[in-house]
Formats: structure tokens, C-alpha cells, sequence
């Protein structure tokens, strides 16, 4: 099994994915055209840079598994044309129909496709506190889509999961166990992972990164992230990792680029509060070891605003 994700691993390091590309499928609304990762797993892999009209949204990764019984997809597309031309990749793949349908979170990226998949008949599951995102706040999100997506965004309406979940969600479908798994607080709220045991995979959703700097967001709490990492991720000592973002990799590369990044950044902001620091000088704290990472420019001045924040009052 081995033998068929080291090529991309070796790929992405060799090649390390650029945010400049503005997209590397010209003939799909997809930035990426899907490849096998394993056996039965398959994976579009997004774009590293913000989302755009040229990368159609597609900024996250998109993935199915082919289980012989039919198809589980995660994540629903950052718009219904992408969820739609994710759905032609299916086609080109298998004749097995798409059964379930999986939002690693709240997000756009996970959620905004859900109406091209509920026209299907597919039902849509996902956690609850994402689910409440998508209540609460998926009108200012689609019109956030819209912005840059302009025509792309044809056909996108808000769409919420029709199933929900609160610890576990488990499929039995083919030769497949997926286990849809709430961990612990992470990224955002409703961050699951899909857990495929006997495949030592797992599609970490935005659990974890590595090729792109993480965003931390408001409602994004470092102590509590680390926890659920320690906890719970790591535990599952998975083979293989699909990210949210990038390409697919191990977990000792997720491991550097997620906890090791959020353990430094606390690091040196605990040192700057000792230091009887500021909030303007804490923006500026020393992130030159991960200044490769794709999005760093546009992130790391914010994270380290949000961090100070957080733990100025821990």
C-alpha cells in the first residue's frame, strides 16, 4: 500500500505546492484534478492560496472513497458548480452512485456545494456545532463566496447538513469502515476527522496542516486545539494523512507544520507577556521558521495578534 502515496509525498516535497498557480486543471472548475491516494481513496487537492475566482474556491481538498457498495465524499465544495465538477471526477472513476456526503466543518469550502448534492437525493452529515454555523451564518458566507466567485457562484444556495452528529458518525459501506469522528475544540467549530481504520488513514479535515501557514481565527483556542491533538489525533497513529489543505503526507509532517507551530507561537508569545510586552509589538514575534509555508504573509501577523489575546487572559 505503501507504494502509492510515497510518489506524491516525494512530489509535494520535491515540488513544494505554490499559492501562485491560479489553477492546475484548466478543463474543471476544480484547481486539481482527483488522483487514487490508496486503494479506493481518492482526493482533488486545493489550491494553497486564498480562495479565488480562478481556483473557483477550490482551496481545501476535496476527497471520496469508492467502496464498492457506492461513494462517501468529504466536503461539499465551495460552490455548487465545483460540487458538481467534483461529481464528474466521481463519474470518471466508478459507476457507483455517491450515497453520503460528509462537511468537515462549518466553512465555505465544506459547505456551500451542499445543494448540488441534496438535488441528488444524497444525504449531507456533519457535526452539530458546524451545523450551527450554517444556520447561523451561511447567508454572510455565500455572499462572502460570491464576492470572488462571481458567475462561478451560479446556482449556490445555502444548504445545511440534513444529518448531524455529536461524538461519532459510523458508515459500514463495501469494504470500507469510515468513522466520522468529533475529537475535541480544534480549528473552528464542527471540525471532524474521517478515520479509516483498517486503512490507517485518516482525512484530518483542518485538524491539521502542513503546506499552507494555519489560520488561527477568533473563535480558534490554541490550548484547547493542542489538547485534542495530544488527546485524541495522535492517538490514532494514522499511516497516511489527507490535510485540509496540501497534499497528502504523514502524520510527523502534520505533526511540525500543526502542533509543533502552534507549541512555538505560544511559545514565543508566552515570552513576550513575561516580557511585559504588548499587543503591537506581539504581532511582530519571530516566525521566520515557517516564513516558506504558503500563506504565511498573509496569516502570521494575525495569528500572533490572536494568540496574544487568548493567552493574556489564560
Amino acid at each position: 500500500m505503501m507504494r502509492w502515496i510515497i510518489p506524491f509525498i516525494l512530489a509535494a516535497t520535491a515540488a513544494h505546492a505554490s499559492e501562485d498557480i491560479a489553477d492546475k486543471y484548466p478543463g474543471s472548475l476544480l484547481y486539481n484534478k482527483q488522483f487514487e491516494v490508496i486503494p479506493g481513496v481518492f482526493s482533488a487537492i486545493g489550491a494553497t492560496a486564498p480562495p479565488t475566482y480562478e481556483n473557483a474556491g477550490h482551496n481545501n481538498n476535496l476527497s471520496f472513497i469508492v467502496t464498492g457498495e457506492g461513494v462517501v465524499v468529504v466536503n461539499g465544495g465551495a460552490a455548487y458548480g465545483l460540487a458538481k465538477a467534483l461529481h464528474e471526477e466521481i463519474r470518471a472513476v466508478t459507476d457507483e452512485e455517491v450515497k453520503l456526503v460528509f462537511n468537515e466543518n462549518g466553512q465555505g469550502h465544506a459547505v456551500l456545494g451542499n445543494n448540488y448534492w441534496a438535488e441528488q437525493g444524497v444525504p449531507i452529515v456533519a457535526h452539530v456545532d458546524a451545523a450551527e454555523v450554517v444556520a447561523q451564518y451561511g447567508g454572510t458566507i455565500l455572499e462572502d463566496m460570491k464576492g470572488y466567485n462571481k458567475d462561478r457562484a451560479e446556482g449556490t444556495e445555502v444548504q445545511g447538513p440534513t444529518e448531524t452528529f455529536e461524538d461519532e458518525y459510523i458508515v459500514e459501506m463495501g469494504d470500507f469502515r469510515i468513522e466520522a469522528r468529533y475529537l475535541g475544540p480544534a480549528h473552528s467549530p464542527g471540525d471532524i476527522v474521517i478515520w479509516l481504520p483498517e486503512q490507517s488513514l485518516v482525512i484530518s479535515g483542518d485538524m491539521a496542516f502542513h503546506e499552507r501557514l494555519l489560520p488561527i481565527f477568533a473563535d480558534t483556542y490554541t490550548a484547547d486545539w493542542l489538547e485534542t491533538w495530544d488527546n485524541e489525533f495522535e492517538p490514532l497513529g494514522a499511516t497516511y494523512v489527507i490535510p485540509g489543505h496540501g497534499h497528502p503526507t504523514n502524520m510527523a509532517q502534520v505533526r511540525r507544520f500543526t502542533r509543533d507551530y502552534l507549541v512555538y507561537l505560544r511559545g514565543k508569545i508566552g515570552a513576550h507577556l513575561e516580557a511585559g510586552g504588548g499587543l503591537a509589538d506581539a504581532y511582530y514575534v519571530d516566525q521566520s521558521p515557517y516564513a516558506r509555508l504558503d500563506t504565511f504573509d498573509e496569516l502570521a501577523t494575525k495569528n500572533a495578534g490572536r494568540v496574544f489575546e487568548q493567552m493574556e487572559f489564560e
